[in-house]
């Protein structure tokens, strides 16, 4: 942190800034907007939003004049207006990746398909991709951080998301030497599989939120898809589908986290899971084969082992965005990413009966939720994972409430990008 600190101030001095696209000017990519304006060596340059008036905002509420803003129709529009220095809006979603000065495109739109346009757009473009939309990464993550290691752009999530978070834990207790055998993260509320944009939407406009997102949160659809993006990243695995997810505190995460004939719940080790009553912290359990570290470890009163918990109790969510954007500049390396390939799959769960011909929605919606496997099981049960989703998937054949859908029960929309970037991904990384 001291280094990417020291490197942004030294960008400062010599007049140089990093200049970043975001796309999506919701409450996370306001706050973003915002932060950044409040850090030397980077400028949020550039917003591209559905609607003009939020992208406006982002920059007036990061403190920046009206007469310095300029909305652009035409990428003649917004490189000139960056060489003067002023900060862009647009809602033209496929210049989010063509300005001359961009450097880093962030995607914070939570839609999988815009994610799999914008995070290829920015690779064809040679522009670093920040991925706040782990819905596509969960999806085609993998082929889309092989695409640009071959173009040499940098493709990674996020810090401050949960799964950041946990694997910049991962990373410093893997460095240390301990051996990880459990990775999570905390969750707010018991999962809700009946949660839609109806049953959260008072407590979701009180949040500032779509109804849709909030509805992800209490389904448990998002917090599958961050242990999914965990896994991807460390090879760790689900113990079971859809994890165990049990209630607890802190201090009892060590022995809870052990194999059931040691007293704990797991049947595996180098798990992922998710723990009610923790959250918002984030938790790696480690233990060690030598007895001197044990004895360290009591010593500094971390337990009396033989596992130990490391705990972060915060994630800043998009507050946090622009570190990773320097990373990526600066040390031309990803906060995290699939390089473990597909391991797990966030696959698809009938939120209610089904009838043939229906039309499927999305996720945080009123036909589907999400829930955690390994990608060996899904693929050898043909179960669809829930990024391949829209509105022009149809039903086939009657399904149950609860009942997890497999590609052969349904007709999906093959003219998307993230179909065609999932089949390349089949294809080439298996």
């Amino acid at each position: 942190m001291s280094g990417i600190n020291t490197q942004l101030k030294i960008l400062e001095e010599h007049g140089e800034h990093i200049r970043v696209s975001l796309v999506g000017a919701g409450l996370m990519g306001k706050g973003m907007v915002s932060q950044m304006m409040l850090m030397k060596g980077m400028i949020p340059a550039m917003v591209t939003s559905h609607k003009i008036e939020d992208g406006i905002e982002a920059y007036i509420l990061a403190g920046v004049h009206r007469d310095d803003i300029v909305i652009a129709k035409t990428i003649d529009d917004i490189n000139i207006g960056m060489e003067k220095g002023k900060y862009i809006v647009t809602d033209i979603t496929e210049y989010a990746t063509k300005g001359n000065l961009i450097d880093v495109v962030v995607d914070a739109t939570g839609v999988p398909e815009a994610g799999a346009k914008i995070a290829m757009d920015a690779i064809l473009n040679g522009k670093h991709i920040v991925m706040v939309n782990i819905e596509a990464d969960v999806t085609v993550g993998p082929i889309l951080n092989r695409l640009a290691k071959n173009t040499g752009v940098i493709y990674t999530g996020t810090a401050g998301d949960e799964p950041g978070a946990v694997q910049e834990i991962y990373d410093f207790a893997d460095a240390s030497g301990f051996d990880i055998v459990a990775i999570g993260k905390g969750k707010n509320n018991p999962i809700d599989f009946d949660a839609t944009p109806d049953t959260v939407r008072e407590r979701a406009l009180e949040k500032n939120l779509k109804p849709l997102r909030l509805a992800s949160f209490v389904d448990g659809t998002n917090t599958m898809v961050e242990m999914t993006a965990m896994a991807n990243a460390t090879g760790f695995l689900p113990d079971i589908r859809g994890a165990h997810g049990l209630r607890a505190t802190v201090k009892e995460l060590p022995d809870l986290f052990r194999l059931k004939e040691d007293g704990g719940i797991l049947n595996n080790y180098k798990v992922v899971d998710y723990v009610n009553g923790i959250a918002p912290g984030v938790f790696v359990i480690v233990t060690t084969k030598l007895p001197q570290v044990h004895k360290e470890m009591k010593f500094l009163g971390m337990g009396d082992g033989p596992n130990y918990v490391l705990y972060r109790p915060y994630h800043l969510t998009s507050l946090e965005t622009p570190i990773t954007v320097a990373r990526a500049v600066i040390y031309g390396e990803a906060t995290i990413a699939p390089i473990k390939g597909q391991v797990a799959e966030v696959i698809t769960m009938a939120k209610r009966d089904l009838k043939a011909g229906e039309r499927l929605d999305g996720i945080g919606e009123y036909t589907i939720l999400g829930s955690i496997e390994s990608y060996e099981k899904a693929k050898k049960e043909n179960l669809l994972p829930i990024g391949l989703v829209n509105s022009n998937t149809i039903v086939k054949r009657d399904i149950k409430k609860g009942e997890f859908i497999t590609y052969d029960m349904v007709k999906l929309d093959t003219n998307t990008m993230i179909y065609k970037l999932r089949q390349l991904q089949e294809e080439i990384l298996g």
